[in-house]
């Protein structure tokens, strides 16, 4: 082949191999970022594994050292393992082996039909995923709906849990006041009130990567209708709970949070008179993705103390 025709060859390869990206990006954009982000997980020196918990499969990572005091944490509603990826490292380096389990429903998990999702069922799951991973007492983290479930299994296991620790956390009997329909967006609208309700400044998400995230949401809707079905009739409730817990509590709150009030944070406090109350200024829902820096040494002075 000479040189030239060689060459051209080359070229349109190159091209070609371009193009699948660029249209790959633009039909599954979330692949894509997703992927970025295993990359950096697994550069990070994290581990993705998997286990079965009563005929469940579930999916988890894990970083840190091998000997070091174990932390558990608990993603919520909607959420996967990743969520995490920005706080974990503040424990890692304090010495703590961190893992972050999908729940059943989510993430790379299993999503069985037959699976009622409620806090109930979720808890038992992450005692099981425990077991079988051969963790005897943990330290034991949960966001959102991640905290109902970790204040659960607090108060079922008690020796399960050597420190417990809640980010804007569900689980008293105050029901929401916003539309939870938001939590499974059908349209852009639908979306970027989501996005509004969930941190104080929402980027513009392009229409092409709202797409996409919609595809996502619809496929995943039934889980989340299932789980808030559950959840809104109250029979999970932990006011009378919290009040028998002893072990060390932190609770943490984004001071801007519009989907679980502060004042939900502040109730959970006075029931836990042992627990210590951080705000969060200027962050919102996510406080545990966004504003990792600013929560990081609360954590880890916390697990130290």
């Amino acid at each position: 082949m000479r040189p030239a025709r060689k060459f051209a060859w080359l070229a349109a390869v190159v091209l070609a191999l371009m193009a699948a990206v660029v249209i790959g990006f633009y039909e599954r954009p979330v692949n894509y970022f997703n992927g970025l982000l295993d990359l950096q997980l697994h550069l990070s020196g994290a581990h993705s594994r998997w286990t079965s918990v009563n005929g469940l499969h579930i999916h988890y990572w894990v970083r840190g050292a091998e000997d070091g005091t174990p932390v558990v944490l608990v993603h919520g509603l909607g959420g996967r393992s990743e969520d995490w990826h920005n706080l974990a490292p503040y424990m890692v380096a304090a010495g703590f082996r961190v893992y972050m389990p999908d729940l059943p429903g989510f993430g790379r998990s299993g999503k069985p039909k037959g699976f009622s999702y409620s806090i109930a069922d979720e808890a038992k799951a992450v005692v099981g995923f425990m077991d079988a991973i051969g963790l005897k007492q943990v330290d034991l983290g949960g966001h959102s709906m991640g905290g109902w479930i970790a204040q659960r299994i607090a108060f079922e296991h008690p020796d399960r849990v050597r420190k417990l620790m809640i980010f804007d956390s569900a689980g008293i009997s105050d029901k929401p006041a916003l539309n939870t329909a938001l939590f499974t967006p059908t349209t852009p609208e639908e979306l970027n009130q989501l996005d509004a309700l969930l941190m104080p400044h929402p980027p513009e998400v392009p229409a092409f990567i709202a797409r996409d995230i919609l595809r996502i949401s619809n496929n995943t809707a039934w889980i989340v209708h299932r789980a808030m079905d559950s959840m809104l009739t109250g029979k999970d409730v932990t006011n009378s709970e919290l009040p028998q817990l002893k072990m060390p509590v932190l609770i943490v709150w984004g001071s801007e949070d519009h989907i679980i009030p502060l004042a939900d944070g502040e109730k959970m406090h006075q029931l836990m008179p042992q627990s210590q109350f951080d705000v969060v200024n200027g962050c919102g829902h996510l406080a545990p993705v966004q504003c990792a820096g600013q929560i990081g040494p609360v954590v880890d002075a916390f697990l130290n103390r």
